[in-house]
């Protein structure tokens, strides 16, 4: 049986360098910083006190005024974002069969302000009666892919996805299989955060996961430099439009990138460590060369899961050479995470955008703040400036705590 293509037909992006595709890609491609000072609450008391945050974003412009009061932001962010994707498609929706159109949209957290505002609000009156009805469907992390369905009246595949950093990975790789199967011949998919709050920065201060450089916070997400001592949280999110190639050509649609192939793996080895070398990441990239058909050495560039710490940095590095030999430094391997910041369950999903960007236009995002290089990290980062450079195929990866492993394939379109 001849397995259904996939191709990538339109995208949408909230991010802390830019919201749309036009601003998000000159954010990446001039390497501009999105970290700056919280806004969100005093951080005064906090370990960490700044972050990747999105700006200059208005629900008004995507949502009514009585919709907004009843969703978190995370799932803001998501419509918003998917509404762009459809804006970029081109696509009249009155012209496709809506029961083979599906939605599968991940959020690693979920509802985290609704939630922490929730308990404050019960936690000050002691009275159940001043909880929201709404708290329990603002704050589960299904209710992006299920807004998103309602708004659009999309009736096909219907969920989310929750693995930590991987969880964008996982929408777009299962929206990727579900077209693949006959299933669906479209798909929305991707990923979405909104956890830069008191709680959300405190719990990841406590697990000292995030860098501290309060008087450097520009310099603080440094993907691969030696320096590196933490990743800086993000918020927003990323949307990708799947659709079946014989359907996109149809309607005449832009094709951006074919994905030609995905790797899923778990490390079965540590809640929030990574394998030894990257073993499990290892068996991710190279499920997805084989799935793809392509060879080693057609892979042009990797967007790095690259977040900053030191294990992870190291790791993939490792995982890189193990897989690739030699021809790990004939490609170039870079972390936009050094811009965005690490937008947790979104990662992916914005992530994956940047890829098929970088593809699009044959123009890799640098690495910045990449200036004290750590010789366990030797390959080429792109570091503080962009590359050109022909890409005919390239990876996202993707990491979650619980050894959660995505690798996704995007190839250069050809009929």
């Amino acid at each position: 049986m001849t397995k259904r293509r996939v191709v990538v037909t339109g995208m949408g992006a909230i991010t802390p360098i830019g919201n749309g595709l036009n601003e998000f890609w000159d954010g990446l491609t001039s390497g501009k910083n999105g970290v700056a000072p919280i806004t969100k609450f005093d951080a005064t008391n906090f370990e960490t006190q700044f972050a990747a945050e999105v700006k200059n974003f208005s629900p008004e412009n995507y949502i009514d005024k009585k919709s907004i009061k009843r969703m978190d932001p995370f799932t803001h962010f998501a419509l918003a974002t998917t509404e762009m994707a459809f804006t970029d498609s081109g696509m009249n929706l009155d012209l496709i069969n809506k029961e083979r159109f599906g939605v599968i949209f991940g959020s690693g957290i979920g509802g985290m302000d609704t939630l922490q505002q929730q308990y404050w609000n019960f936690f000050e009156a002691k009275n159940p009666r001043v909880i929201s009805p709404f708290f329990v469907t603002m704050m589960i992390s299904d209710m992006a892919a299920g807004q998103i369905s309602i708004k659009f009246g999309l009736k096909g595949p219907n969920y989310a996805t929750t693995s930590a950093c991987a969880t964008a990975s996982h929408a777009i790789s299962d929206a990727f299989m579900l077209i693949q199967r006959g299933s669906a011949d479209l798909m929305i998919c991707g990923g979405s955060e909104a956890a830069i709050t008191e709680m959300g920065v405190g719990g990841f201060n406590a697990m000292k996961a995030l860098s501290r450089w309060n008087d450097r916070y520009l310099e603080a997400s440094r993907p691969f430099d030696k320096d590196r001592n933490g990743f800086v949280m993000g918020e927003g999110a990323g949307t990708l439009i799947l659709e079946e190639l014989e359907h996109a050509m149809n309607r005449g649609s832009k094709i951006y990138a074919e994905i030609a192939g995905i790797g899923l793996t778990g490390d079965a080895f540590h809640i929030t460590a990574p394998a030894p070398g990257g073993e499990g990441a290892v068996r991710a990239m190279k499920e997805a060369i084989r799935d793809s058909g392509v060879l080693p050495e057609d892979i042009d560039y990797i967007n790095a899961h690259g977040t900053s710490t030191p294990y992870n940095d190291i790791y993939e590095t490792n995982a890189i050479k193990t897989t690739f030999g030699e021809h790990a430094y004939k490609m170039i391997v870079a972390s936009t995470k050094s811009m965005t910041g690490h937008l947790l369950g979104a990662a992916g999903g914005i992530e994956a955008v940047a890829t098929v960007l970088a593809l699009k236009n044959d123009l890799i995002p640098p690495t910045i703040n990449l200036t004290n290089p750590d010789p366990e990290c030797d390959l080429n980062y792109s570091p503080n400036k962009s590359t050109q450079k022909v890409i005919h195929c390239a990876i996202s990866n993707t990491f979650g705590f619980g050894g959660h492993n995505a690798s996704i394939l995007f190839k250069k379109f050809e009929v």
